[in-house]
């Protein structure tokens, strides 16, 4: 997934109206207009990269926008020494910033807030894409993110899943049908177990785009079986412990295998973490879907030192 400037500059310009205000009170007040300074962005402690476009971004952007008394920021250079998706050590520097000290100063937490949450998020990703390494069979599990995302920053955070290694799962409702259980119970079911009659999947193929894929969430054996009849892209196997979800992979594999097709790839999802993932990706599955990369990675140490 490569970062599409279009699409991050509104999120930057929004981040840093918000910050900046009606002006940075305090650097107007004590940084001369005709300041320059150099800084570098370095990280305190070993992870992966994700951010750095970004807060180029952010610097660039502070210069269309007015600081301390009304007037414009100038000059801004900035040099990446690392790209995203690198891994680095403690104390390696990833960006030089040159130019206007009171650019660089305004735009500094805003560009960290960036870098650090979004390298968070790549680092605990890499983690997980690890250690399905060694368990899954042939290494075929991938990590998938969802949609538990900060509100206006799912394009971001979905783009560090990627440099973590991750996959992205479809980027909002629009784009992928996915039944989970509150459809089955609005649809017409009377308990989470029966399938309903609320639906019908031949009818729903002929009412979206041609190659959309279809993806539906199971929680039982009993949904399981009548699910594995249809002709759907994904089976979500969600928040079955894991006796259960054994016997759940050995169905879809004998249903694909009476099929003689690869479909529907099996999905985990649900209270997935770094200890039960590893029995999960043993088991041969084909992705398994992480809410906790997105909606509770740390962020990365990292801050901005001023050069003398």
């Amino acid at each position: 997934m490569n970062l599409d400037l279009k699409k991050i500059r509104p999120i930057v310009k929004n981040a840093l109206r918000e910050d900046i205000g009606r002006g940075d009170i305090t650097t107007g007040l004590l940084v001369p207009e005709t300041k320059k300074m150099k800084a570098k962005i370095v990280v305190r402690e070993p992870g992966i990269v994700a951010g750095i476009g970004v807060a180029e971004e952010v610097f660039k952007a502070v210069e269309s926008l007015t600081i301390g008394k009304g007037r414009k920021g100038r000059g801004i250079e900035f040099k990446k020494i690392v790209e995203d998706g690198d891994q680095v050590k403690r104390g390696e520097t990833l960006a030089e910033v040159r130019g206007g000290a009171q650019v660089v100063l305004t735009g500094e937490r805003t560009a960290l807030n960036f870098l650090q949450h979004l390298s968070g998020i790549a680092t605990l990703t890499r983690k997980y894409t690890e250690a399905v390494k060694s368990t899954s069979p042939r290494g075929k599990a991938k990590i998938y993110d969802t949609r538990k995302t900060l509100p206006g920053l799912r394009y971001l955070e979905k783009y560090a899943v990627s440099c973590g290694g991750g996959y992205n799962h479809r980027m909002g409702l629009y784009d992928m049908v996915l039944i989970k259980d509150n459809h089955w119970w609005i649809a017409g079911a009377r308990t989470r177990e029966k399938v309903p009659g609320g639906w019908n999947l031949e009818e729903i193929r002929e009412k979206i785009p041609k190659g959309m894929k279809v993806e539906v969430e199971v929680d039982s054996l009993r949904q399981l079986k009548r699910v594995l009849d249809m002709d759907v892209d994904i089976i979500m196997l969600d928040n079955m412990k894991l006796p259960i979800l054994k016997k759940a992979v050995r169905m879809v594999k004998m249903a694909r295998d009476r099929k003689g097709t690869k479909s529907p790839a099996i999905e985990v999802s649900g209270k997935i973490n770094l200890k039960s993932i590893k029995q999960i990706a043993h088991l041969g599955v084909d992705r398994i879907s992480v809410g906790e990369i997105t909606h509770s990675a740390r962020a990365l140490d990292i801050s901005l030192d001023i050069v003398a």
